[in-house]
């Protein structure tokens, strides 16, 4: 009798997603407004679920951080920033600069992003290794791990 084994990640040929088609994939209904996706380095890839320490940590940290930087610099809190050709993370925060038209109609891109700042417990190995690397191939010179 033959075994079969299961391909691992490395032996798969995965499609890579642009920007434009992760867009796409959520203006179809393809992706919904509520799945807790994010596109890393063209992959569709599923969030963390936010338990008590985290989600405590990131509503105290916004409040924080809004007030520091009120009038001189953007914090948004769970927001996509826009790292194109293969990237939209949702960073806990994203310091960035002060728009007049406030992203209405784009999500920052790096040369908007001051500081971008994780809060890690479960997601620290992919946060310390996978988005330091896709944050730093941007171009995002400041980026801080908050590890609770």
């Amino acid at each position: 009798m033959a075994q079969v084994s299961s391909p691992t990640s490395a032996e798969l040929l995965l499609k890579r997603w642009t920007v434009d088609d992760y867009h796409r994939m959520l203006a179809s209904g393809i992706l919904a407004p509520d799945d807790r996706v994010e596109l890393l380095d063209g992959q569709i890839v599923e969030m963390a679920p936010q338990d008590p320490p985290h989600a405590s940590r990131v509503d105290d940290g916004g409040d924080y951080l809004k007030a520091i930087f009120a009038n001189r610099a953007k914090v948004r809190v769970q927001l996509p920033i826009t790292l194109a050709p293969g990237s939209e993370p949702e960073p806990d925060f994203a310091i960035v600069r002060l728009d007049e038209n406030r992203y209405r109609d784009r999500h920052p891109q790096p040369q908007d992003v001051l500081l971008l700042i994780e809060v890690a417990d479960s997601t620290f190995k992919r946060d310390r290794i996978y988005k330091a690397k896709i944050y730093a191939t941007a171009g995002i010179t400041e980026y801080w791990i908050v590890d609770i």
